[in-house]
């Protein structure tokens, strides 16, 4: 295989990891965040939980995750839920603070107009909410694309593969091979949810 098609190879392979686990942050972060509008009491613990995961350095969330039965071992399903686990906070944070943000005039005009609390939520809150869960999403995926690399030092395979065989052999061409990809989808990823996020803002 030539240096060409294992960076391509690579590159897909990280952006499996990246869309996947951020999908499955959103998928996770996106009904936490609602429920926890609606429960003082869980908001609390809740959000110290997912904020002490965020403090740990990413290594040693990888690391700790191995032994754990059924999510841990070697490759990229521990990768996944490590990634996962790191970008809840941005989306769970955000969902929280976009839907609590909605002025309660207009929550009040909604209720009194007769909407249950569903159409409350997906006709009122969400989409007024839409512009902050959209940068937490943001932020989300930007950090996952870095924090993805680190998934290479437990089999869990992308970009990262690259900046470890660099880092091991002193190898700048090896190191620019991972890290030049990796910053362009980050880019690439920042500018398309930033795009989306002003088209929200413009409605």
């Amino acid at each position: 295989m030539t240096m060409a098609q294992e960076i391509l190879a690579l590159t897909l392979e990280h952006l499996q990891l990246v869309v996947f686990s951020t999908f499955l942050a959103a998928a996770i972060g996106l009904p936490l965040g609602i429920l926890l509008t609606r429960g003082s009491a869980l908001r609390g613990w809740s959000l110290t939980l997912i904020n002490i995961v965020q403090t740990i350095p990413s290594l040693a969330l990888f690391g700790f995750l191995i032994p754990i039965p059924f999510i841990g071992g070697i490759g990229k399903r521990t990768a996944i839920v490590a990634l996962v686990l790191y970008a809840l906070l941005p989306i769970v944070r955000n969902t929280l603070t976009g839907i609590l943000s909605v002025d309660p005039a207009v929550r009040e005009s909604a209720i009194a107009l007769g909407m249950l609390p569903r159409q409350l939520l997906w006709q009122v809150e969400l989409p007024l909410a839409a512009r902050t869960i959209i940068a937490g999403l943001r932020v989300a995926a930007v950090t996952t694309v870095g924090t993805a690399t680190i998934a290479a030092a437990i089999g869990g395979g992308g970009l990262g593969v690259f900046i470890f065989r660099g880092v091991a052999s002193v190898d700048t061409t090896q190191l620019l091979a991972g890290a030049i990809p990796a910053a362009l989808i980050a880019i690439t990823a920042d500018g398309v949810l930033e795009w989306i996020e002003k088209r929200f803002s413009t409605a």
